[in-house]
């Protein structure tokens, strides 16, 4: 995905992208990620 990080956070945040916490980080599973990019696709298509 080519996205600024900010980017990544605000769609988090939002409740667009699930993401795990861990410290200060948080991860996106890489499932979720081909869900999300195949949604869009979908979307745009």
């Amino acid at each position: 995905m080519r996205v600024s990080k900010m980017t990544v956070y605000r769609m988090v945040h939002g409740g667009e992208l699930p993401a795990v916490r861990v410290g200060r980080s948080f991860r996106v599973p890489e499932d979720e990620v081909q869900k999300y990019l195949r949604e869009s696709y979908m979307g745009t298509a």
